[in-house]
């Protein structure tokens, strides 16, 4: 295991990922690196529930595309509206991006935990703490 990224430690993540095992692994990861796990979210309608609720506290977002058939793209929408950066970690990469999303950073899996904390530290080394 490695030290806790002081860029990361404390920052309060949102984890949207319908693949139970997939999900673990990405709360070890982010754990290790200091971060801390508001909620996971294994639907997309738990996913928009936790997305709306602006009482909870959050700094960024990791959000695979595809769950259960659905699309992600609604949470990352009301995430993008209230300001809090998000990562998508998706087995499509970038081709299977939305347009509307296209600029957005993503993480093509399977990935090594040092990707993804190098992807943290890009996009949300200087996001507002709660």
């Amino acid at each position: 295991m490695t030290d806790p990224s002081p860029t990361l430690f404390g920052l309060r993540l949102l984890v949207v990922e319908d693949e139970a095992m997939i999900a673990l692994m990405i709360e070890d990861m982010l754990d290790s690196f200091g971060c801390v796990v508001v909620d996971v979210a294994g639907t997309l309608a738990k996913g928009l529930a936790l997305a709306d609720n602006e009482r909870l506290m959050i700094d960024g977002a990791i959000l695979d595309i595809n769950l259960g058939g659905e699309q992600v793209y609604p949470v990352a929408e009301r995430l993008r509206l209230r300001g809090v950066p998000f990562i998508f970690c998706t087995g499509y990469g970038r081709a299977g991006l939305s347009p509307d999303f296209a600029q957005a950073p993503t993480l093509a899996k399977p990935y090594q935990p040092e990707e993804l904390e190098a992807m943290l530290v890009r996009v949300m080394g200087d996001a507002k703490r709660h």
